[in-house]
This record gives C-alpha cells, structure tokens and sequence, in this order.
C-alpha cells in the first residue's frame, strides 16, 4: 500500500517566498467564502480574501494570514499568489492594533483628500491580521501580552 497522497504547497508575494512544504490539507480564505483543498482537488482558480490560510500536514497545522491575492489549485498542488502573507506566529500585534486606530482615526475625519476606500481596505487588512493572530494564539493556548501602561 502506498503512502498518502499529499499537496505540494507555495505561498509567495512579490517579495519573498513566505511558506512552501507538504500538506494534507489547505483551508483558504475564498473571496465567496472558506475553501478547504484536498490532494487530488479538481482544478481551480479563485480570488482570496484576507483572513487566516491553514496548512495542515501529519496532525500539525501552520497558520498564515494572508491578505488578499490569487489561489491556484491543481491536483496535487496549490499555488498561493498573495498579496500580502506573514505566518500567524509573527505577526506584530501592537503595529497591527496601530494600523488599525490609525485607519479608524483616518476614516473618521472624513475629509475630502482622503482616500476612504484605501483607508476601508487598511482596515480590513488590519482587522484580519489582528483576528488571525487571535485564532493563532487560541490555538496555542497561549494569552496577549498585558498592554504596556504609560507612567502616571
């Protein structure tokens, strides 16, 4: 009897080459919804929203957020084209909290040399981060560090 059959996996943005390794299973952030891609999956190209991208492989699981892009799936392969990709374990937090208040902020001011939909899609970018994190962490049963508290 022969070994199982398993997904050769790439997650790349134009700068680097951000994961690459076997898997056993991949669940993605589809644009329409979650996909969850098996070896020997039909065919298929989608859009990727932002959110968490899961590789499992032998019982482990790696996490990844990915923030929008391209998924290119073949039989026993899938290809992760991304915008924008960082493993779930180093994710910065406290800069992806920051970008968030500064969109928020940004978005609140509403005036007119602001580029609303850029700053609604920094948002959203920030938000995913920080929930895959989040999920991250639960995982790992690990707690958010306490905030630092300023002197008083």
């Amino acid at each position: 009897m022969g070994a199982r059959p398993t997904l050769h996996v790439r997650v790349i943005t134009a700068e680097r080459q951000v994961f690459e390794g076997e898997a056993d299973m991949v669940v993605a952030p589809g644009s329409e919804g979650q996909l969850g891609i098996l070896p020997r999956h039909a065919p298929l190209i989608t859009t990727l929203a932002a959110g968490e991208l899961r590789i499992k492989f032998q019982g482990d699981e790696e996490a990844l957020f990915v923030a929008g892009g391209f998924m290119e799936v073949r039989p026993n392969s899938v290809m992760v084209l991304a915008d924008d990709a960082e493993i779930a374990a180093d994710i910065d937090e406290a800069h992806a909290e920051a970008a968030r208040r500064r969109a928020q902020e940004l978005l609140a001011q509403r005036t007119a040399d602001i580029d609303q939909a850029a700053l609604q899609a920094e948002l959203q970018r920030a938000v995913a981060r920080l929930k895959v994190a989040e999920q991250h962490r639960r995982r790992r049963g690990g707690r958010r560090p306490a905030p630092a508290q300023a002197p008083e």
